[in-house]
C-alpha cells in the first residue's frame, strides 16, 4: 500500500470516528480499556498458574514414583507379588493425579500394574531409565490428554523399575476454573465500568448538549437563551464564556436593530419625500411650464398667421415646431418623474405605457406579462416601489447590457407578489459590481425591495445575459 493509499485510509478512519456520538466514544474508551486490561491479566496469570502447576504436578510424579520404587524393594526381594499388587493400587487410590502405576524387572517383565483391562502394549518402551540416573520423565501424548510418565529405578536398578503415569487433567480444570473466574470478573468489571462510563457521560456531555441547544437558538437568532453552568470546571468556564458571548450578540444585535431601523426611518423618508418631491415637479410641469408652452404654441401660430413676409412666417413655424418638441419632452419628463396613471388606474397600466414609450425611444424588443392584478390593487408603497425597480431595471438594460430583448414579468400571489425582469445583453459579474462604487441603480432596487421586507436576486454572468428577481411580502402590508 503507497503511503498516498494509507493516509487515504487513515482520514476515512478518522472521519468514520468523528461522526460517532461522543457518549459512545466515552463507553467505547472504557470498555476498551477494562477488556483490555481483563484480557491481558487473564492471559498472564493462566500462563504463570499453568508454568507452576505443572513445575509442580513434575515434581509431585517423581515424589511419588520415588517413594513407590523404595517401598517396592522389599516386595520384590521376597518375591511377594501380591504385597507388590496391593503397593501399586494403593499409590493409585492415594494420589488421584495417578493414571498409573506399575513395576517391571530387570529383563522388562511387568511384575504389578493398576491396568484393570490389560497391560497397553508398547507402553513398556515409552520410558526407560539408566541405574546410574535418578529417574527419567517422558510425556505421553493420549487420548486422555497429557500423561507425564516417570521411570524411577528400584534398588539402582538391579531389582528393576518403577512407573507412575501422572494425568494433569487437575491441573487443566483448575486452570480453567481460574480462567473462568477471572473472565466473570472481568464481566463483572466491565458492567461496573459500563455504570461509570454511562455517569461519566452524562456528566460530561449534559453541558456539552446544553451548549449545542443554547448554540442552536442562538443560531436562529434567539439570544435569550443562557447556558447553565454545571461545574467549576473547564465546562463551566466555557459556559460562561458562551453566555458572555451571548449577551455581547444579543446587544449587538440590539443595536444592528436600531441601526436597520433608523436607515429603513431614513431611508423611507427620503424616497418618500423623493416621490413627492417628483409629484411637485411633475404636476408644476404639467400644470405651469406645459401651459406656458402651449400658450406660447398658440402665440407662434397666431404670429404665423398675421405675419405677412414668408421668412417671417418660416420663422415662426420653426419656433413653433422647437415649442411642441419641448412640450413633448416636458410630457415625457413628467411622466417619468411621476405618472399620474399609477394613481388613478394603478401599476399594470403605468408599467404598460412605461414599456411602450421605452420601445418607442429605444430598439428594444421588451415582453410584458401581468398576473393576478386585473382586479386588484396593491398598497400604493408596494406598486410605487415595483414602478421604480421596473424603471430602473430597463434604464440598466438600455444603457449598459446592449441587449435586443427584455422580458418583464409581475405576479401576485396570495401573500407575496414576483417581478422578473431578465435581457439577453452582455452580462456581468454581481459580486464585483455590487463592490464597486457608482451603481446605484442596483443599489436603489435593492432599497426599495428591502424597505417593504423583500429581497432581490441577481443572476448574470459575462455574456449570458441578466435576470433580476424581486420578491416582495404582501402579508405585512
Amino acid at each position: 500500500m503507497s503511503k498516498s493509499q494509507a493516509e487515504k485510509w487513515l482520514h476515512r478512519l478518522w472521519l468514520i470516528a468523528g461522526s460517532v456520538n461522543i457518549r459512545v466514544k466515552i463507553l467505547g474508551i472504557v470498555l476498551g480499556l477494562v477488556f483490555l486490561l481483563g484480557f491481558t491479566v487473564t492471559v498472564q496469570v493462566r500462563q504463570l498458574l499453568a508454568q507452576s502447576m505443572y513445575v509442580q504436578l513434575e515434581e509431585q510424579a517423581v515424589s511419588i514414583t520415588r517413594d513407590l520404587a523404595a517401598r517396592a524393594t522389599d516386595p520384590i526381594l521376597i518375591n511377594n507379588l501380591y504385597a507388590l499388587q496391593q503397593l501399586m493400587l494403593g499409590a493409585k487410590t492415594t494420589h488421584t493425579v495417578v493414571r498409573y502405576a506399575f513395576v517391571i524387572d530387570t529383563e522388562g517383565y511387568v511384575l504389578a500394574h493398576t491396568f484393570a483391562g490389560g497391560f497397553p502394549e508398547g507402553l513398556i518402551e515409552a520410558n526407560t531409565v539408566s541405574a546410574q540416573a535418578y529417574e527419567h520423565t517422558v510425556l505421553l501424548q493420549t487420548d486422555e490428554g497429557q500423561i507425564w510418565d516417570i521411570a524411577v529405578p528400584i534398588f539402582d536398578g538391579r531389582v528393576g523399575t518403577a512407573r507412575v503415569g501422572v494425568s494433569d487433567a487437575q491441573v487443566v480444570q483448575t486452570i480453567n476454573a481460574i480462567t473462568g473466574q477471572l473472565l466473570l470478573t472481568t464481566v463483572l468489571v466491565s458492567a461496573v465500568g459500563i455504570t461509570a462510563a454511562v455517569l461519566l457521560t452524562w456528566v460530561l456531555t449534559r453541558p456539552i448538549l446544553a451548549l449545542v441547544q443554547v448554540a442552536k437558538a442562538v443560531e436562529k437568532g434567539d439570544f435569550s437563551q443562557r447556558v447553565p453552568r454545571w461545574a467549576d470546571d473547564e465546562v463551566g468556564e466555557l459556559s460562561n464564556a458562551f453566555n458572555a458571548m451571548t449577551e455581547a450578540l444579543a446587544k449587538s444585535d440590539a443595536e444592528r436593530a436600531e441601526r436597520d431601523q433608523l436607515r429603513a426611518q431614513y431611508v423611507s423618508g427620503f424616497i418618500s419625500a423623493q416621490e413627492d418631491e417628483r409629484k411637485r415637479i411633475a404636476r408644476e410641469l404639467h400644470d405651469s411650464t406645459s401651459q406656458s408652452l402651449t400658450s406660447l404654441m398658440i402665440g407662434l401660430r397666431a404670429l404665423s398667421d398675421s405675419c405677412l413676409q414668408p421668412d417671417m412666417r418660416s420663422r415662426a413655424e420653426e419656433l413653433r415646431a422647437v415649442a411642441s418638441a419641448a412640450l413633448d419632452d416636458v410630457h415625457s419628463l413628467a411622466l417619468q418623474l411621476r405618472p399620474s396613471v399609477l394613481d388613478d388606474v394603478g401599476l399594470p397600466e403605468a408599467i404598460k405605457r412605461h414599456v411602450a414609450d421605452c420601445q418607442k425611444r429605444n430598439s428594444l424588443n421588451i415582453d410584458l406579462a401581468i398576473t393576478g392584478l386585473e382586479d386588484c390593487r396593491l398598497p400604493p408603497a408596494v406598486e410605487t416601489a415595483l414602478y421604480r425597480i421596473t424603471q430602473e431595471a430597463l434604464t440598466n438594460v438600455i444603457r449598459h447590457a446592449k441587449a435586443e430583448t427584455a422580458s418583464i414579468f409581475i405576479e401576485r400571489s396570495n401573500d407575496k407578489v414576483l417581478a422578473i425582469i431578465d435581457d439577453d445583453g452582455q452580462g456581468f459579474d454581481p459580486e464585483f459590481v455590487e463592490r464597486q462604487d457608482g451603481h446605484l441603480g442596483l443599489y436603489g432596487i435593492r432599497e426599495r425591495a428591502e424597505l417593504l421586507s423583500g429581497h432581490l436576486v441577481i443572476e448574470s454572468e459575462p455574456g449570458t445575459g441578466t435576470s433580476l428577481y424581486v420578491e416582495i411580502p404582501l402579508s405585512q402590508k
